[in-house]
């Protein structure tokens, strides 16, 4: 996962006890694709190779370039997920509450962005459809493998040092 991203953020301050910043007071909303469904996606664009239109012309509901042969396409889950419910996801897949830092909006951020994937699903007959709370599982699970926290985190939790959730 990207390291700038929520869920690698989110997942790494929740392991180590700190405390996350949620803005709009976690009035968020935000569509999550796992990876998996992203590879599956190109790798079926992959057959779909867009050919220059006839005298310019782009059927509609297609973002193919007029003037060469490319288009531009969302591979996404296209549902909103409040961010609390993201949130919890993390909780219930490390077993451990985070620690919630209200903030305002930031400025230019707006509260509610998802990918329209309909031409995806168009071309390809594909729709992503990872479950929220198994993907975020997958990544916490390859996280703790990956970085090697499973025994830091038990070990944090006996001497007391996070919150576990119930």
């Amino acid at each position: 996962g990207r390291p700038d991203m929520a869920l690698f953020k989110f997942t790494k301050a929740i392991l180590s006890g700190t405390p996350i910043d949620v803005y709009n007071h976690g009035r968020m909303m935000r569509d999550f694709t796992y990876v998996t469904d992203l590879v599956q996606g190109i790798r079926l664009l992959i057959d779909v190779v867009p050919a220059r239109p006839v005298e310019g012309v782009v059927p509609a509901g297609d973002s193919l370039s007029p003037v060469a042969p490319w288009r531009v396409i969302n591979i996404g889950n296209s549902q909103a997920v409040p961010l609390g419910e993201f949130i919890a996801a993390i909780e219930r897949a490390t077993g451990l509450a985070a620690q919630r830092n209200p903030m305002c909006m930031q400025p230019g951020d707006v509260p509610a962005t998802w990918a329209d994937a309909s031409l995806l699903h168009k071309l390809t007959g594909y729709r992503p459809d990872t479950d929220l709370a198994k993907g975020v599982q997958a990544f916490v699970d390859w996280y703790r493998d990956y970085y090697g926290t499973n025994d830091w985190s038990r070990a944090s939790l006996a001497s007391g040092d996070l919150r576990r959730i119930s």
